[in-house]
């Protein structure tokens, strides 16, 4: 049965799965919505709803993926991110971040993860498991995702940022 498929194909069909499962979910409330009565036809336009908000979704984080194969590995462990590439590497933890750029004139692009305090992180956007950044992105509080993905899709000439945290109101001592 492997052999049916070309892998190019079965690559492409792994890709857009959850965009395929979220539309079938959507079909399958539309036909509940649609077809019955009562409880079940309530319950129809949930699914439907909500399967096309998870299938929004899917779309956004496919849209931010650029494939693999490229310079080095990412890895997520809770709230601290790891990148192990053939040059550079490091740890950053998500609550140090106070900036995300993409750096759109290198090649490849990567992202840049500047913490408070210690040197940035530079992780380029087709690296392997560089497609997980996107839900820890989306933590980041005040992201606009679709521009961030606007800006990946264009990609600039320059370093742009996409995100800056809020400065932290000084303590007073008095």
């Amino acid at each position: 049965m492997s052999d049916f498929l070309r892998p190019e194909a079965r690559a492409t069909l792994w890709r857009w799965r959850e965009v395929m499962v979220a539309a079938a979910f959507v079909a399958l409330g539309l036909r509940w919505a649609l077809a019955s009565y009562g409880v079940l036809s309530w319950l129809g336009w949930v699914v439907a709803a909500i399967s096309a908000a998870l299938g929004m979704v899917a779309l956004q984080r496919l849209r931010f993926g650029q494939g693999g194969g490229g310079p080095g590995i990412v890895q997520i462990d809770e709230r601290q991110l790891s990148y192990f590439g053939p040059l550079t590497g490091g740890l950053i933890d998500l609550d140090d971040l106070a900036r995300l750029e993409l750096v759109g004139d290198a090649r490849p692009a990567h992202w840049r993860l500047t913490p408070v305090i210690g040197e940035a992180l530079d992780i380029p956007v087709t690296a392997e498991g560089a497609d997980g950044l996107f839900d820890v992105f989306a933590t980041l509080p005040g992201l606009r995702t679709e521009r961030m993905l606007e800006t990946l899709s264009r990609r600039p000439d320059a370093t742009v940022v996409i995100w800056q945290a809020e400065a932290a109101p000084v303590p007073r001592i008095h």
